[in-house]
């Protein structure tokens, strides 16, 4: 990568819901433009837009790096009242740096969501060190925890907290994040950024909080919010962005902004060089289920589908045999051998080989769901499992969620 490039490390998009205004694809159409090597979306707690973001950059020459700004708790996620000066939550710029990074990021922001919610989806220190594999951390925008005490004039504090993020992260982990808009408290934060740098050895990195793609959006930007406090643009008592530099800008304009720190200029291209996420798309994650020794996942289905037939029909007539025979053709060419035999092995009945929970995950097959749909009846009707679609032989509803836990791995 050039020296004279730059990679945008801190991005919002429409995903930041009535916050950020950039759409993904021109996020990525832009830098692409402008010649850069990568760029990264962290959207405000949460990954909706990850997927889109991914191909999106895959598809304009660029690599995607998949982060989140993340909203830290001030001490437990799960204390639900203020803490040192009625703070709620504190931001901390997170990024994927391998697939363990990217799991553990999906996990993060689910247990956010299920944990820690109080005004936002908060996570705390515990919660990242257990997930912590993976990920790059930068320190946060002005609502960060250590710009925020460095702000209160409470540097060991900060020091403090900066040395807890570099044990958990690693000490090439984690990087200072400085950023100019030209805030008032940017001009005021900085210089004590850099010195907390020199005296900890932590990294800067620069990155410009964006929250639309054009210098021209900001004020379509500026409805955006007033949308989200439900109040009009006269109004002065709101929340507002003073400048109008959060926009997507070139490697030239960012070198400008920070001439007197190259390296924190140099240290973006380092943190996207070490990001490297391969998601493919196209293939099925089913749980896996080994037959007994011996067996094939075919026969051993085809034997306890016979086996379910007769106690429920007694005999087994050719018509019902060409009926089981032919949709389990249709599950053996589809390659679901495993996937029937395992649902009727989490529903708590061993010969049940295709409960009525598969429901839930079979229209995400694109165009084979009907035919899967056609099988997974009869199938059940041959095994005797319930008529009940969403239920198990015994009444009991049926885990959707934890084929979900096994299947996409980091979701609960």
């Amino acid at each position: 990568m050039a020296s004279e490039s730059f990679v945008h490390l801190h991005t919002h998009s429409e995903y930041s819901l009535l916050d950020g205004a950039s759409r993904v694809d021109e996020l990525c159409a832009k830098a692409a433009e402008f010649g850069m090597p990568a760029i990264a979306l962290t959207d405000h707690g949460a990954m909706f837009g990850t997927l889109d973001f991914y191909e999106a950059a895959r598809r304009h020459g660029i690599k995607p790096i998949v982060g989140v700004e993340a909203y830290v708790a001030p001490g437990k996620r799960f204390d639900r009242t203020p803490g040192e000066s009625e703070e709620k939550y504190r931001h901390l710029t997170l990024l994927a740096r391998s697939e363990e990074g990217y799991r553990n990021l999906l996990r993060l922001v689910t247990d956010a969501h299920l944990e820690g919610f109080w005004h936002r989806p908060r996570i705390d220190k515990e919660l990242l060190a257990e997930r912590s594999k993976g990920l790059i951390g930068l320190s946060g925008c002005l609502a960060s925890e250590t710009a925020r005490l460095l702000l209160a004039g409470q540097q060991g504090k900060a020091a403090d907290v900066v040395a807890t993020y570099r044990d958990i992260l690693g000490p090439e982990g984690f990087y200072l994040e400085v950023q100019d808009h030209g805030l008032p408290e940017q001009a005021q934060v900085n210089p004590m950024l850099v010195e907390l740098s020199k005296a900890t050895g932590i990294p800067l990195a620069a990155t410009n909080d964006i929250h639309y793609t054009e210098r021209d959006h900001a004020r379509p930007h500026d409805v955006l919010l007033c949308i989200q406090q439900q109040k009009v643009l006269t109004d002065t008592n709101r929340l507002k962005f003073d400048t109008d530099e959060f926009f997507l800008k070139s490697s030239a304009e960012m070198r400008k902004v920070f001439a007197a720190l190259p390296e924190a200029c140099d240290a973006t291209l380092g943190i996207a060089e070490a990001c490297e996420l391969d998601l493919h798309f196209g293939e099925l994650h089913l749980p896996r289920f080994d037959p007994p020794a011996g067996k094939t996942l075919d026969g051993y289905l085809r034997e306890l589908v016979e086996e379910g037939a007769r106690r429920r029909y007694g005999t087994i007539t050719e018509e019902l045999r060409q009926r089981f025979d032919s949709e389990l053709h249709v599950i053996e060419k589809m390659g679901f051998s495993g996937y029937f035999r395992s649902c009727g092995t989490s529903s708590g009945s061993p010969a049940t080989t295709a409960s009525g929970w598969g429901r839930a995950a079979a229209p995400r097959l694109g165009r084979s769901s009907a035919t899967a749909s056609r099988s997974r009846t009869s199938i059940r009707c041959a095994t005797g499992s319930s008529s009940n679609a969403s239920s198990t032989p015994n009444g009991s509803r049926c885990p959707t969620s934890t084929w979900t836990s096994t299947s996409a791995g980091a979701t609960r």
